[in-house]
């Protein structure tokens, strides 16, 4: 007895994707299936990069197509390929750039830029092409996280600057451009110049997503940053305690007001490990991320403790997905970055490129 490309489809059909809970027929991630001669071929093609995840993957689409009846043979490959998707109404895409997530927080201090770099660096370990803005502008702390402090972008026409390479990612900070020492006393209008600057002046290549570290807070410069950029969706950091997160709920409902989706939360300092005895301790209490994502139906995309190897590592200039790949703090990352894709992936397609530009022209 054989079977025929609609058997194996059908069987197909009956998995289900670990990562997003979907079976491959439906989310269409299925390619090229036929059967010939009792091999039985398909290609994997996942809407969200998972490197790490492919082997499994394989393994468990071949499984299923080797136990049909009269397959001798299996052949999966397993790829991701990554699109743009639509932004907020009135905002263009970037050149170079399919989606831009941005990274914000209601306040400082609560490991937004740490959260920042290791889900570039995350992404970008699952295969995707992954730049980093770092739009703090008062406090530009990614050159020192990412070990290029001190360096500057090179321009080839005197009007562009070409990203600084570093783990892999391409980086763009205003850290590059000005005196680590020299305080940044701009008014709002300044700020939001010099983002759009660094935005639409940096030659980004081909970026399957562009992370956002925005300064903190909640203001007319968030605001206006907001309505400029065009954001796919928005990752909220926060930490558990009550002070935090009040501001943390008005970061969510600004860009609730530009229409930007709120990609998930994740929770810094979640728990405090003791470096000498390994003792677990909720220092600044438990459970607040967990019940703002009830309250605004959003998804807790991970939670990070207070541990010292993550600032050690970051001040080092090698943060913890690739100064500890190994680490479980790496893996929460990798897990966090890998949410972020699937909801990106889930959202509407951008089809501003499938429409052309109408002129109207007196006869």
């Amino acid at each position: 007895m054989s079977v025929g490309v609609e058997e194996a489809q059908a069987v197909l059909k009956t998995l289900l994707d670990p990562n997003t809970q979907r079976d491959y027929v439906s989310s269409r991630a299925v390619r090229n299936l036929r059967v010939e001669d009792g091999r039985a071929l398909c290609d994997i093609e996942l809407g969200y990069p998972a490197r790490s995840q492919f082997e499994a993957v394989r393994q468990q689409v071949e499984s299923a197509l080797r136990a049909l009846p009269g397959v001798t043979a299996v052949e999966v490959q397993v790829t991701s390929k990554v699109i743009a998707h639509a932004v907020q109404r009135g905002v263009k895409l970037l050149p170079g750039v399919k989606n831009i997530i941005a990274v914000a927080s209601g306040k400082g201090g609560v490991g937004k830029s740490t959260t920042a770099a290791n889900l570039a660096l995350a992404l970008a370990q699952e295969g995707a092409s992954v730049g980093l803005l770092d739009a703090d502008i008062y406090g530009p702390s990614i050159p020192q996280m990412l070990g290029i402090a001190g360096e500057h972008p090179e321009s080839e026409d005197g009007k562009t600057m070409i990203p600084l390479q570093a783990h892999g990612l391409q980086v763009m900070s205003l850290g590059f451009l000005v005196d680590v020492e020299q305080p940044m006393i701009w008014r709002g209008p300044m700020v939001v110049s010099a983002l759009d600057q660094m935005l639409h002046q940096t030659r980004w290549q081909n970026l399957d997503y562009l992370v956002v570290d925005l300064p903190p807070g909640t203001g007319d410069i968030q605001l206006s940053l907001a309505q400029k950029v065009p954001v796919t969706g928005a990752v909220i950091v926060t930490t558990p305690q009550d002070i935090a997160l009040i501001d943390a709920r008005k970061g969510l409902k600004m860009f609730e007001k530009v229409d930007i989706p709120i990609l998930g939360i994740v929770e810094n300092m979640s728990t405090h490990i003791c470096s000498n005895c390994g003792h677990e301790e909720h220092i600044f209490g438990s459970g607040g991320a967990e019940k703002m994502c009830r309250d605004y139906g959003t998804e807790l995309l991970g939670a990070l403790p207070l541990e010292l190897s993550i600032r050690e590592l970051a001040d080092s200039g090698r943060p913890s997905v690739v100064g500890a790949p190994e680490s479980k703090v790496a893996e929460t990352y990798r897990a966090i970055a890998r949410r972020v894709a699937i909801k990106i992936a889930d959202k509407a397609k951008d089809m501003t490129s499938r429409f052309p530009n109408i002129v109207v022209e007196n006869a």
